[in-house]
This record gives C-alpha cells, sequence and structure tokens, in this order.
C-alpha cells in the first residue's frame, strides 16, 4: 500500500472518529466536556493533514499526522484516568473536594460550573468509555500513519 493510501486511509479514521463524536452529541443528545472536545482537534489537524496527502504526500506530513493521532491517543488517556478517578482533571470541569468550603463559596462555585462535568461517563461500551476508546482507536491510526512513514 503506498503512502498516499495509508495517509488517506488514517485521516478518514480521524475523519470517522470526529463524525462519530458530532452524532454523539447532536443526534444522541450528549453534550462534550471541555477534555472531549480537546480530544477533537487532533482529529481535525489529522483530517487536514490527509488532505494534504493528497498533492504532497511527504514522509514529515505523514510524522505530522502521526502526531496529532498520538496527541489525541494522550488527551483521551489523560480524560480517561479522571473519570476512573485515578487523578484530578481540570479544575474547569472535574468537582473537587467541598470540605472546609464556605456555604456562600459553594454556591459560587455551584454557580460558575460547566454543565457537563469530564470526571462523569456519559457513554459507555463494553466497559470503555467515549475518552477510552477515542484513545484506543487514535493509538491505532498512530500505528497507521507511522506506516505511511516508512513507505
Amino acid at each position: 500500500m503506498t503512502r498516499k493510501m495509508l495517509m488517506l486511509i488514517a485521516g478518514a479514521g480521524s475523519g470517522l472518529l470526529l463524525a462519530g463524536a458530532l452524532a454523539f452529541q447532536y443526534i444522541g443528545g450528549l453534550a462534550p466536556c471541555a477534555m472531549c472536545l480537546w480530544q477533537r482537534w487532533p482529529h481535525a489537524a489529522a483530517v487536514m493533514i490527509a488532505l494534504l496527502a493528497l498533492v504532497m504526500p511527504a514522509r514529515w506530513l505523514a510524522g505530522l499526522g502521526g502526531l496529532a493521532a498520538l496527541s489525541s491517543a494522550g488527551i483521551g488517556m489523560f480524560h480517561t484516568g479522571v473519570e476512573r478517578g485515578w487523578w484530578e482533571g481540570p479544575s474547569t470541569c472535574t468537582s473537587g473536594s467541598i470540605a472546609g468550603v464556605a456555604p456562600e463559596d459553594l454556591l459560587a462555585q455551584i454557580m460558575e460550573a460547566p454543565l457537563v462535568r469530564c470526571d462523569e461517563v456519559a457513554w459507555a461500551m463494553a466497559g470503555l468509555s467515549m475518552a477510552s476508546w477515542n484513545a484506543v482507536l487514535s493509538l491505532g491510526l498512530a500505528l497507521v500513519w507511522l506506516a505511511a512513514t516508512r513507505r
């Protein structure tokens, strides 16, 4: 298989992951949290890189696509850890301890909190959340990009 074809396959994979995320959001009614949105940007970049491959299937471009896929995988793994309570996520989309917080401050935190929290799983399949699935599938796409660099 040619480098160009591998790059197009990897870009199409990112496009499908983006389409799936948008379908969950707009058809399924599952609003994304901040980290869910962060995971989308590298996929959008990978799609653009794959489109560039139509005219310039360069090795360095395939490497850039691989970095985009690995970026999304990394964010997905971090997000998975937040969902599972392994570590805290950004204070803008998770909840912390309320011990010792004055009622007025607690109310202010509640009023300023985002509607969708990053530490809650909105949907899961086979025990994996969307963030986990994104990490797994993005790692697979990174392997396709890597194969493209080796052609």
